[in-house]
C-alpha cells in the first residue's frame, strides 16, 4: 500500500511544484507588465511639457556649429571625444527668434554666445534679420560673452545692451582663406597626381598640385573675401554706429589701440563701442535678474531655453494640409546613398522623389548648403528636381553659406534661385585628379606587371603610370563636362554660352555679385524662398515640411547623448589650441579625399570656405 502510494506523492508534489512555478511565472510577467505600464506612463508624464513662464526671456545660447542639417555620428567618435562637437540647426535659432517676437510670454531676448564655435557669416546675417524683427516689436535684446570671436560677435552685436566680462576681448580680424599644400609631402613619398580641368579659377586641385596658391586664385580668393568683409562691417556699422565708424582703425591699429587701453583689451573694446560695458559673470545674472525679473527662488532670472521653446510653439502651432516641402542638401556630394551631413545623390534624390509624389506638398524648397562634388551625383540630384517641375510642382533653391560648383550645378533645375547677399557660388568649372603612387610602390620594392586584352585595360590603376591614351579620354571628357555645364546655366539663366563663359571658369562670387552677374534670380534667406515657393503653388496657409530619411535608433541615441552634455558644455565651452584647430584642418583637407567616389572619377567641386 505504501509503495502504491509514494508515485502518487510524487506526482502530487511535482504537480504543486510546476503549479508554483507556473504561478511564479505569471506573478513575474504581471510584474514586467507593471513595470513596463508605469516606464511608459512615468516616462509620457516626465516629458510632458511644463508650461512656459510668462513674461519671461528667451535664451539663446548656441553650443557648437550652426549647421543646416545635423551629421550623423559615428559611436566611436562620440566615444573617444572625436565627433562630440554640438551641432546647433540654424532653423531652430531663426524660428524661435521669430516666433519669440509675437508671443505676449516673451518680453527680452537674452543671447550667449560663449558655445558658438563656428558659424558662417550667410548664417548669421540670417539670425540678425530675426533678431532685427523681434526688435522691431518693441522687445529688448541683451547680449554677453566670456570674449567675442568674430563669429561670436557678430551675433552678440544685434543686441540693445552688449557686454563683455573684464578679462575679456572682442578679437576681429577679417577674412583670411589658407589651405594646406601637400604637393612637397607628395614629392617626397613619389605620389604624382595627374589633373584634368577646365576652368582658369578652378583651384580644388591645386593644394595637391601646388605648394602655393596660384595669381588666379589668388585673385579671385581675396576678391570675394574682401567683399564678405566689407558685409560684415557693414553689419557692424548698422548695428552699433559707435562701433561702425572705429571698426577699421579697431582691426587696423590693433596694436596701438591696446597699448592706448594699457593692455586692457576689454577696455579697448568698450572705448571702441563694440560693447555697452563690462560684467562678471555674477554681474550678468544681477543685470537680467533687473531687467526680466527673478525666479521664485532668487537664484535666476525668469526664462526659457531654446529647445523647450521651439519644440512647445511646434507643438502649439496649427498644421494645415498643404505643405512646402524641404530638402536640405549640406556637405559635400557623393554618390550613392549617404548618412546626414553627406549629401547622398542617391540619397538627396529620393527624398526629392518623396515630396513629389506626396500629394499634400505642393511646393519644394531645395535648401543648398554644399561646396559640390561628384559630377555623377549633382546630375542625379538635378534631373530628380527637373522632373518635379515637370510634375508641375514649384521648385525653388535657397542657398545657405555656400552653393558652388556642384551646388551650383544643382541649383539649375528651380524656378527660382535665392541667395544670400554672403553666399558663396558659382565656381563653374569641372575636374579629375587621379593619383599615381608607383613611385612609393616601387620604393617599398613593390612591382605591378600583367598583360590586358586592350591598350585600355588597367588604364586607371593607380599603381601604374598613367597610360596617355587615358589621359587624353580624361582630359576629352572633362572639356565636354564643361561645356555641358556652361550651356545648362545659359539654358536655364537664359544667358548666352558666352556670357556663362565670361563668368565662369571656375570663379567664385558672393551671392550680391551673383545677383549682378544673373547667376542667381534674388537676393533673401530662407523665409523669404518658402513664401516665395508657396506663392508659385498659389498657397496662403501651409505647413513647412522638411522631407528627411528617418535617425536610425542608434543616431538617435547618440544624438540625445550629445545633446544630453549641452548645459555643461554652455557654462564651460571647451577651448581650443590654435594647434589643434590647424592639426583638425589637415585632418579634415584629407579626410575629403575618402568621399572621392565619382564613378567617372569627374567632380564639379570647388576649394572654397564660407567667411
Amino acid at each position: 500500500m505504501e509503495r502504491n502510494a509514494r508515485p502518487g506523492v510524487v506526482r502530487r508534489g511535482f504537480s504543486f511544484l510546476w503549479q508554483a512555478i507556473d504561478r511564479l511565472r505569471q506573478a513575474s510577467l504581471n510584474v514586467l507588465f507593471i513595470a513596463v505600464v508605469v516606464f511608459v506612463v512615468g516616462g509620457w508624464w516626465a516629458a510632458r511639457p511644463a508650461p512656459l513662464p510668462s513674461d519671461a526671456a528667451l535664451l539663446v545660447a548656441p553650443v557648437g556649429q550652426l549647421v543646416e542639417q545635423r551629421s550623423a555620428r559615428s559611436p566611436m567618435g562620440v566615444l573617444q571625444g572625436v565627433e562630440g562637437i554640438h551641432q546647433v540647426l540654424l532653423r531652430d535659432v531663426v524660428d524661435g527668434i521669430r516666433a519669440a517676437a509675437t508671443d505676449s510670454r516673451i518680453k527680452a531676448l537674452v543671447i550667449e554666445t560663449d558655445g558658438l564655435s563656428g558659424a558662417g557669416l550667410a548664417k548669421l546675417q540670417e539670425i540678425a534679420a530675426a533678431i532685427g524683427e523681434f526688435r522691431q516689436a518693441g522687445k529688448k535684446v541683451y547680449a554677453y560673452g566670456k570674449r567675442f570671436d568674430q563669429g561670436q560677435y557678430h551675433l552678440a552685436s544685434r543686441a540693445d545692451e552688449v557686454f563683455v566680462n573684464p578679462d575679456g576681448y572682442v578679437l576681429l580680424s577679417g577674412f583670411g582663406r589658407f589651405p594646406t599644400y601637400f604637393k612637397g609631402l607628395f614629392d617626397q613619398v613619389g605620389v604624382k597626381m595627374q589633373v584634368f580641368r577646365v576652368g582658369t579659377y578652378k583651384s580644388f586641385v591645386e593644394p595637391y598640385t601646388r605648394s602655393d596658391m596660384s595669381p588666379e586664385d589668388r585673385e579671385a580668393t581675396k576678391a570675394y573675401l574682401d567683399a564678405a568683409w566689407q558685409a560684415y562691417q557693414a553689419d557692424i556699422a548698422a548695428a552699433r554706429p559707435k562701433a561702425g565708424a572705429n571698426l577699421a582703425a579697431y582691426v587696423g591699429e590693433a596694436p596701438a589701440r591696446l597699448a592706448e587701453a594699457g593692455g586692457d583689451a576689454a577696455k579697448m573694446a568698450h572705448s571702441a563701442g563694440l560693447v555697452d560695458g563690462l560684467k562678471t559673470a555674477d554681474q550678468w545674472r544681477d543685470f537680467l535678474k533687473q531687467k526680466v525679473g527673478a525666479t521664485d527662488d532668487g537664484k535666476g532670472y525668469r526664462h526659457v531655453d531654446l529647445a523647450t521653446y521651439v519644440a512647445r510653439v511646434r507643438d502649439e502651432q496649427a498644421h494645415p494640409a498643404d505643405k512646402v516641402g524641404v530638402v536640405v542638401a549640406q556637405g559635400a556630394i557623393v554618390d550613392g546613398e549617404q548618412p546626414p551631413g553627406v549629401v547622398g545623390g542617391d540619397t538627396v534624390a529620393g527624398l526629392i522623389r518623396q515630396a513629389r509624389e506626396d500629394k499634400a506638398v505642393k511646393a519644394v524648397v531645395l535648401r543648398v548648403d554644399s561646396p559640390g562634388g561628384s559630377a555623377t551625383a549633382s546630375e542625379v540630384i538635378r534631373r530628380e528636381l527637373e522632373l518635379t517641375r515637370e510634375a508641375g510642382k514649384p521648385v525653388i533653391v535657397s542657398m545657405g553659406s555656400v552653393a558652388a560648383s556642384g551646388g551650383y550645378w544643382i541649383s539649375m533645375a528651380a524656378d527660382e534661385v535665392w541667395a544670400s547677399p554672403t553666399t558663396i557660388t558659382g565656381s563653374i568649372g569641372i575636374f579629375a585628379m587621379m593619383p599615381d603612387i608607383s613611385g612609393p610602390m616601387a620604393r617599398l620594392g613593390l612591382a605591378v606587371d600583367g598583360v590586358g586584352t586592350t591598350a585600355l585595360a588597367g588604364g586607371l590603376d593607380p599603381r601604374r603610370p598613367l597610360d596617355p591614351q587615358v589621359a587624353n579620354l580624361l582630359q576629352q571628357n572633362i572639356e565636354f563636362g564643361y561645356r555641358r555645364f556652361i550651356e545648362l546655366v545659359g539654358k536655364n539663366r537664359k544667358m548666352s554660352v558666352e556670357a556663362v563663359d565670361q563668368v565662369a571658369q571656375g570663379r567664385v562670387w558672393m551671392g550680391s555679385q551673383a545677383r549682378e552677374k544673373g547667376l542667381v534670380d534674388k537676393l533673401g534667406y530662407f523665409d523669404s524662398a518658402l513664401k516665395a515657393a508657396a506663392a508659385r503653388a498659389g498657397l496662403k496657409d501651409y505647413d513647412v515640411s522638411y522631407v528627411e530619411k528617418p535617425l536610425s535608433p542608434r543616431d538617435q541615441l547618440l544624438l540625445r547623448l550629445l545633446d544630453s552634455g549641452e548645459e555643461e558644455t554652455r557654462g564651460a565651452a571647451r577651448s581650443v589650441s590654435v594647434v589643434e584647430q590647424a592639426l583638425a584642418k589637415i585632418r579634415s583637407e584629407l579626410a575629403g579625399l575618402a568621399l572621392w567616389n565619382d564613378p567617372g572619377n569627374v567632380y564639379l567641386h570647388c576649394l572654397c570656405e564660407a567667411p
